[in-house]
């Protein structure tokens, strides 16, 4: 537990940086980092840890390596090639406890421009928020994981434990770069990620996976549509028969513990739909792209057998799917849920600096997506704690993230890493 007089010190730190800290934020979000356009960004980040005297590395993700390994995400040709960047802390004693910090710089599209207030990539501050793409999900986090390590070294204290950021991408498609670290060999006694997760951490979390439905339909002109197959209309009938699977699924969530309370956790997304070549000709494809979620405890292999299994024999029973089968293609995350027990040193070390930042008690939630804290509570096997500022409308139009929340968050992970990981002057 930390004194008053360093808790004080920490906290006049993270406030005094608070300014510079926005404007790295700021930097971090003006790149347009979405899947396969991260190198940038990463190596803005490789040479902020650089410069702040890390010993910093950049790590290739290793295909067959993820293929191999049961978390590994589906490689398509979408997948990103950009680096993994690792920043270390090592001390010159280790007395405490170790820890990785981990965020990602990958972001997802911004959508129709026009449905913006300000420019996604030119990030805004209207009152209490910061608006842009990515900010909230989650560059704020990733410049407050640096500036709450910043801060320690402000108010002239040293962590006596090794401290490791990890700077990720591939978290919004396949999981595959917080899995890659963990292949290298990275580990710790704990991590902390600072998702927008509204100044609570993740109790439970589900596991996603993501795949494709292809079509095949028969052409003709729309004037003799009877004769042909609309690969189109064929679509809205899968579509309706995986409806009837996520409810199927979604009825055991009385079982379960952390999600009995929830109306519906398990969510299927169709987030894409193409097909056809001409508008007055029958069309002869169509493909979806979905993702849905499947409750901890699940092999993800097991889910994507019942979702193969489930449209096969609903093709059986159409009229041109019986003899026209659709085609199901999993291509990108293929990862299982996880539950983060309570009654861990690491839960208990930040609910002593949450309280001491907010003021108020740490609550736990249960969340519906992805989050990168699966690979190293499932394989590495350690607390992991996912923990960050209130947001509004990630994924969405008008993204932001609020700022008097994201100095508390700060504060908290300060306070956190020296509790945690001890300290000495420096």
């Amino acid at each position: 537990m930390l004194d008053p007089e360093t808790k004080d010190a920490i906290t006049r730190a993270v406030t005094d940086g608070f300014d510079t800290q926005i404007a790295f934020t700021k930097d971090l979000m003006r790149f347009a980092s979405i899947r396969g356009h991260e190198h940038g960004v990463q190596e803005f980040v490789f040479d902020a840890l650089l410069q702040r005297g890390y010993a910093t590395e950049r790590l290739e993700m290793e295909r067959a390596a993820i293929e191999n390994h049961v978390g590994g995400g589906k490689f398509s040709v979408d997948h990103s090639d950009a680096p993994i960047v690792i920043g270390t802390f090592d001390p010159l004693e280790t007395l405490g406890k170790s820890l990785i910090l981990q965020s990602h710089t990958d972001v997802v599209p911004t959508g129709p421009a026009e449905m913006w207030r300000f420019d996604p990539f030119d990030p805004q501050i209207d009152g209490d928020w910061l608006y842009g793409r990515g900010g909230a999900d989650m560059k704020a986090g990733h410049a407050a994981m640096i500036f709450a390590m910043d801060a320690l070294k402000d108010a002239g204290l040293r962590p006596t434990a090794r401290v490791e950021i990890q700077s990720v991408v591939e978290e919004e498609s396949t999981g595959n770069g917080a899995l890659m670290t963990f292949l290298d060999g990275h580990t710790a006694d704990a991590v902390l990620i600072p998702e927008p997760e509204d100044e609570m951490l993740v109790r439970a979390n589900v596991g996603t996976l993501w795949f494709e439905v292809e079509l095949r339909g028969t052409p003709v002109h729309v004037r003799e549509m009877g004769e042909g197959a609309n690969a189109i209309d064929a679509a809205y009938r899968v579509i309706a028969s995986l409806r009837e699977l996520e409810a199927r699924w979604n009825e055991d969530r009385h079982k379960r513990l952390y999600f009995r309370d929830l109306a519906h956790p398990i969510n299927l997304n169709v987030g894409k739909i193409e097909g056809g070549d001409w508008g007055s000709s029958v069309p002869a494809w169509c493909r979806i792209q979905c993702r849905i979620a499947i409750f901890p405890g699940i092999r993800a292999q097991d889910a994507a057998s019942e979702i193969e299994n489930h449209i096969a024999e609903f093709a059986k029973t159409d009229g041109y799917l019986a003899d026209t089968p659709p085609k199901i293609t999993f291509n990108g995350f293929f990862a299982e849920g996880y539950v983060q027990e309570p009654g861990s040193e690491a839960e208990a070390a930040l609910e002593r600096a949450h309280h001491a930042a907010t003021g108020v008690p740490l609550e736990s939630f249960t969340t519906l997506g992805y989050l990168d804290c699966r690979v190293y509570r499932l394989y590495n096997d350690i607390p992991s704690l996912c923990y960050g500022p209130i947001s509004e409308n990630i994924h969405g139009y008008d993204e932001r993230v609020s700022v008097s929340s994201l100095r508390r968050i700060t504060i908290a992970m300060a306070l956190f890493i020296a509790d945690w990981c001890g300290t000495t002057r420096i």
